[in-house]
């Protein structure tokens, strides 16, 4: 159950770049005053904020402007005539059920669905206890510029392991795809941790790695102000049931006894992949996308797509998101950084991943994306273990190609486009480990030829849609493996919980439910909601 507040949203309000809030909000009186909405007792604010940048000559935001307060009822076909919404902001509202629960809730990860769980938890009397096999947000920092110098890898603590989980080290992106009513009460809920506000608005919002660290820890701080506990360097090993009910975890430190057990365990955590399905959890196999990351200077993107109005520091750094078809396999580009840097991200000995990170000025000289093609189930043999196995072999081999230390493959778009390898960067200096953990390779080294043909075409393509996009001296690093969990823990529609169990509860993104900040942390709020209709506060 939730609670509803209802407010009105006045829609595609169009004004130049420069304009401010307060023309977007005279616009919007305007409107409402024709349809006989008098404005005397109402308030507006931003509902959302998109750039239109179609026509370079003359860039313009478009407004949605909420308006709230003493509203009369108007009719609904008067609102849509007029470009007007109704706004339902959904709260969640707790329902508490009789059993006494008995023993803690146990939450595996702390990354956003983890931490929204527990969060939601603690909020309502519960004391959840947290299992992370890495360190705190400052352990990780400190580890990972450790890596880049020393190229000793810990398997627990890295860019996808410890506190925040893998998108702590990212850029902090909170689009999501779904259309769910608690996004809003997600990103309310990060603002008020320390997020800036502005990502209640922009279209496209993000928080950047060096304020998500910090949201992340306040969080993880308020979860233990509240009574629960985050253990880290705690590997969650397996369980203990009974008749279909989890009683323990089993961790690197000893058993927990649990009355519920959250799976939140993210999309790299393949040796535990491993462990539940050798304890018999259902699991299938799923669709995935690999690839590489691209980068270009900031500034050719920025010309691109803004024209003369590049580098006004009100638009910022230019953000794109592109797709193509190639009738056989979709390629798109992901998890766009502008300003940004190549990171090393892999949490596996022997292996080479490459993610994309800025923080919260996106002020790199350099802007980056994934380029990754669709792996189909038939790809890898249709088993949940042939898919991580499939994501391991390209790994393993970008780790040889990269000179087996750690570097990471790369080769400059117009060698890759040509079938040969004779160009080292020039004006696009790779930013992975600083530039100084790279090697010259040919992408068929570790990359299946399907994977790199489909890619082939898909930057053509997108060359016509950016100018300058496959520009022979962009920068195509190896390899992005990561997009997403390669599996999904099945489990039951009804209740959210694993099949054959009361009280397992698999979620997030590394449970095959989720794609990125928002939608993992809804999923996140959606368990705890779930397993508080069992107990008493």
């Amino acid at each position: 159950m939730s609670s509803i507040h209802t407010a009105y949203i006045v829609n595609n309000i169009s004004l130049p770049f420069d304009a401010s809030f307060k023309e977007a909000f005279s616009v919007a009186r305007k409107r409402l005053s024709s349809i006989g909405v008098r404005c005397d007792d109402v308030s507006f604010s931003v509902y959302r904020r998109s750039t239109d940048a179609r026509r370079k000559s003359d860039i313009r935001f478009v407004y949605s402007i909420r308006v709230s307060g003493e509203l009369p009822r108007i009719s609904e076909h008067k609102l849509v005539a007029n470009g007007i919404a109704v706004e339902q902001t959904v709260t969640p509202t707790v329902e508490f059920g009789q059993e006494k629960n008995n023993a803690p809730i146990v939450v595996v990860g702390t990354g956003p669905c983890g931490i929204f769980c527990a969060l939601m938890l603690a909020e309502n009397g519960f004391k959840p206890i947290l299992l992370e096999r890495g360190g705190s947000v400052g352990e990780r920092q400190g580890v990972i510029k450790s890596f880049a110098r020393t190229r000793i890898l810990d398997p627990n603590t890295n860019i996808q392991f410890g506190a925040g989980g893998a998108g702590t080290f990212s850029d902090g992106k909170l689009v999501t795809r779904i259309n769910d009513p608690l996004s809003n009460y997600i990103l309310k809920k990060l603002v008020e941790l320390g997020a800036p506000e502005d990502v209640l608005y922009i279209a496209k919002p993000h928080i950047g790695t060096d304020i998500l660290a910090v949201v992340v820890q306040r969080a993880l701080d308020k979860i233990s102000a509240l009574g629960g506990k985050v253990l880290y360097h705690t590997e969650f090993t397996g369980y203990e049931s009974s008749l279909g009910r989890v009683t323990r975890a089993k961790t690197s430190n000893g058993d927990i006894e649990c009355s519920d057990l959250v799976l939140a365990i993210g999309h790299s955590a393949r040796d535990t992949y491993r462990k539940l399905i050798s304890q018999g959890l259902t699991f299938e196999a799923k669709p995935f996308s690999v690839g590489m990351r691209i980068e270009h200077r900031a500034e050719l993107i920025d010309k691109a797509l803004y024209g003369d109005f590049a580098g006004n520091p009100i638009l910022g750094h230019a953000e794109y998101n592109l797709s193509y078809n190639t009738k056989q396999r979709g390629v798109y580009t992901f998890c766009m950084c502008p300003g940004g840097v190549v990171v090393a991200a892999t949490s596996e000995e022997g292996g080479v991943v490459s993610n994309g990170m800025s923080y919260h000025a996106r002020d790199g000289v350099n802007s980056n994306s994934a380029v990754c093609c669709s792996i189909f189930k038939e790809d890898y043999g249709s088993t949940p273990i042939a898919a991580i196995e499939f994501q391991q072999k390209i790994e393993r081999a970008a780790f040889f190609a990269g000179g087996s230390d750690y570097s990471a493959p790369i080769i400059t778009v117009g060698d890759f486009l040509s079938g040969r390898l004779s160009s080292s960067p020039t004006e696009v200096i790779p930013t992975y480990m600083d530039g100084k953990g790279v090697r010259l390779a040919s992408a068929e080294d570790y990359l299946p030829s399907f994977v790199t043909d489909n890619i082939r075409a898909g930057l053509i393509d997108f060359d016509k849609k950016i100018n300058g996009f496959a520009s022979s001296t962009a920068i195509l690093t190896g390899a992005e493996t990561r997009t997403s969990s390669p599996v999904r823990i099945t489990r039951d529609s009804q209740y959210g919980t694993a099949i054959g169990f009361t009280n397992l509860y698999p979620a997030g993104e590394g449970a095959g439910y989720a794609g990125g900040i928002t939608s993992a942390a809804i999923d996140g709020v959606r368990t705890a909601l779930g397993i508080m209709k069992k107990y008493r506060p």
